[in-house]
């Protein structure tokens, strides 16, 4: 299983959020944020931080790193690397059904994840089989989208998604997130497509909106 940094916002948490970070980072880069968003003490949250294996990173000259799935070419559409995708949606899905175990129903648990992090949330929440509460998809895209139509499942066709992106973003551009929310808004999906003045990170705005998403999709109780 996934190496994961957990963090719960009172006890006995009733809902779940695992958070997917971006490439070259680990399961630390958005814990500090959690105090940040001033989140209620109901419903009680746990927050799941995992961590990706490392590997050689081809854009990057094949330096490793901490890596959901290779990038082949810039424009993040080039030669995308499924197997890679699909093996971490396997190890993400496992974290999943571990909450399930620990008594959190399927739809008390949201996916949230920044650039790659996005991706795998909006490959594995929209393909998943089982309802989840939401997912909170910042300053990424949609990953083998040419194959979503006939991958989605009807169990996330109506989940709340929060997309999210920078204007000035330089490593995921503006408009390639745009076109997958383009896809997604075709294809009936619920969209709260928000864009903030800021380049490839999260800013003050975006984390009262992250708040007010979590207080909207997460049950009481």
């Amino acid at each position: 299983m996934l190496p994961c940094i957990e963090l719960e916002t009172s006890p006995n948490p009733t809902c779940s959020v695992i958070w997917l970070h971006g490439l070259g980072a680990d399961g630390n880069d958005f814990v500090p944020i959690i105090p940040e968003l001033h989140l209620p003490a109901n419903p009680a949250i746990r927050f799941i931080f995992p961590s990706a294996p490392s590997m050689p990173v081809t854009v990057n000259g094949g330096y490793v790193m901490p890596a959901w799935y290779d990038i082949i070419g810039r424009n993040l559409m080039d030669q995308e690397d499924a197997d890679g995708i699909k093996r971490s949606a396997a190890s993400i899905i496992e974290l999943i059904e571990r909450e399930v175990e620990r008594g959190i129903d399927y739809r008390h648990i949201a996916l949230a994840g920044f650039s790659q992090g996005c991706a795998m949330a909006l490959y594995i929440g929209l393909r998943f089989p089982h309802q989840l509460a939401g997912i909170i998809a910042l300053s990424g895209y949609l990953p083998l989208a040419s194959s979503f139509n006939s991958e989605k499942h009807s169990a996330n066709q109506s989940t709340p998604i929060f997309m999210a992106h920078g204007t000035d973003d330089p490593v995921v551009a503006l408009d390639r997130a745009q076109a997958s929310h383009s896809l997604l808004e075709k294809l009936g999906y619920q969209l709260d497509w928000n864009e903030y003045p800021m380049e490839h990170s999260v800013n003050h705005e975006e984390l009262k909106d992250i708040s007010r998403f979590f207080q909207e999709v997460l049950p009481k109780n």
